[in-house]
């Protein structure tokens, strides 16, 4: 098969194939796949990783061209799996993101409403089901789902809502974004380490797959980096790489280079322990890039993190399955964070009852097996108020700024036509707007009900259920306050 190349961002101006790879490859993308020589999915279940950038945009990689910033390993895992380019966060920014992975469902289903959120006890997590299915669980890095906010500190033992108390048997984590020489806390015993945050998470994360592999063990392991969310701390050699850069724009690509290099050490583990080919490793972003950043995180897509524009939802995201996925293919499929759990649940062949209905993402087992053309159903948003909802076929995208309003305004846009974004075509399309409309409020009136609790036994939320609060208020962090004032990350926290 002819080697693919650099593609420019927007992914649909493919250039510079041979003439037959080019047809090929134009013909894929138009039926939402790129390989249909699959073989069938065996009995043997595979070891699953699942990796999470925080705050890496669309447009920061180098397989989309950057004009700066190489990912050589996000490079060669795309040129060797399942490429998505219309993969989007379930919200536009961290804790509802994901919530939307541990769980399958809305991020507003579940009570995540915004970061710093707790998820509530009462959802069934994908980590509850594998475990409760054999697999050894662990998390490594940014939890982000206890319903602290600030930035990362160790997260308590006794905290009622830690990995631990979803379904995670082993957890090396933190509250919320970490940097350079972070603080972690090993299932409740605080550790400081030496290093980039990216670097030490897989090595501690390698450690868990390692052991587990020895003993023929299947593992599920969650890497969810605390790179490249502000503020920026890189090491001097990847600072060295943008001598044309300064300032934050320098900070976050050097973090990205790191994070990077994790990735490919990952890779190379995988391969040496011998589990690669039957290791599902699922890359992806949390939300859209952040503006301020220079070259654009988001390519030339409209709208950042918080935008229910495509900068604020769509996201790189890769699936690498050697085993399964035997080359190279690129999809315009739609997908979205909603279907991890729905996907690994097929998988890994877990009963319905695993997931706790109603389930807003579809397994994505029939596009990696080469026999989905596209998406069953349309995807939908709600976050911050706002509210989208975009066609299977991924060309229509239906959005307001005021999603509960009384008369809320919407706005149209041909996806297929207009990627930016700069089109409203609501007024000459008022079929297309009552049906999306029609469907987007009659979903978003599910959703109410299950903000209501009607999901789950005896239909209304635990009571007990804590607020978001600043780690900064909880009385059995204080102890440490005077240890961690010279903290750069905590700069200006503590008083």
């Amino acid at each position: 098969m002819p080697k693919l190349s650099r593609l420019p961002l927007h992914p649909t101006q493919i250039t510079l194939l041979p003439i037959p790879a080019m047809k090929f490859l134009l013909l894929a993308i138009t039926l939402g796949l790129c390989s249909i020589n699959f073989p069938a999915l065996g009995s043997d279940k595979p070891n699953i990783v699942l990796v999470m950038a925080d705050d890496m945009g669309y447009g920061q990689t180098g397989y989309y061209g950057h004009p700066l910033l190489k990912t050589p390993n996000l490079d060669a895992m795309a040129a060797n799996g399942l490429r998505f380019d219309r993969f989007y966060a379930g919200a536009s920014n961290c804790s509802p993101t994901r919530a939307t992975v541990m769980t399958g469902r809305s991020n507003d289903r579940t009570g995540v409403f915004d970061h710093g959120y707790p998820l509530r006890l009462q959802e069934k997590t994908v980590a509850q089901a594998l475990r409760d299915a054999g697999y050894a669980t662990g998390h490594f890095g940014k939890w982000h789902l206890n319903g602290l906010r600030g930035p990362g500190v160790p997260i308590l033992a006794e905290d009622t809502h830690n990995p631990g108390a979803f379904g995670f048997d082993t957890w090396l984590s933190v509250t919320n974004f970490f940097d350079l020489n972070p603080l972690l806390s090993r299932n409740g015993e605080f550790e400081e380490f030496t290093g980039d945050s990216s670097e030490i998470v897989i090595d501690e994360a390698l450690n868990f797959i390692s052991k587990n592999a020895e003993t023929d063990q299947l593992s599920f392991t969650v890497i969810w980096y605390g790179t490249p969310h502000n503020p920026f701390f890189a090491l001097e050699k990847d600072l060295a790489q943008f001598p044309s850069l300064e300032g934050d724009s320098l900070r976050q690509f050097a973090e990205l280079v790191a994070m990077d290099r994790s990735i490919g050490t990952l890779r190379a583990k995988l391969r040496e322990l011998d589990i690669a080919d039957n290791t599902l490793f699922w890359f992806c972003s949390d939300n859209g890039g952040l503006p301020k950043i220079k070259p654009s995180t988001v390519g030339d897509l409209r709208g950042f993190k918080n935008s229910f524009f495509e900068g604020g939802l769509r996201v790189p995201a890769i699936i690498e399955w050697p085993s399964l996925i035997t080359e190279a293919k690129i999809t315009n499929h739609l997908a979205c964070t909603t279907d991890i759990f729905p996907t690994l649940a097929e998988i890994a062949n877990l009963p319905e009852s695993t997931m706790l209905a109603p389930i807003d993402g579809i397994s994505l087992l029939p596009l990696i097996t080469g026999k989905s053309e596209q998406r069953s159903q349309p995807l939908h948003f709600r976050h911050h108020g706002l509210g989208a909802i975009i066609d299977g076929d991924g060309k229509y995208k239906l959005l307001t700024q005021k999603l509960n309003a009384q008369q809320p305004k919407f706005e149209l846009y041909d996806l297929f036509n207009d990627h930016r974004e700069t089109s409203d075509i609501a007024e000459s399309h008022p079929e297309v707007i009552a049906r999306l409309k029609a469907d987007l409020l009659k979903w978003n009136s599910s959703v109410n009900a299950s903000i209501e609790g009607k999901d789950y036994p005896g239909g209304a939320v635990d009571p007990n259920q804590p607020e978001r609060r600043l780690w900064t208020d909880v009385e059995a962090y204080q102890p440490y306050f005077e240890a961690w004032k010279k903290r750069p990350e905590y700069k200006g926290r503590i008083k």
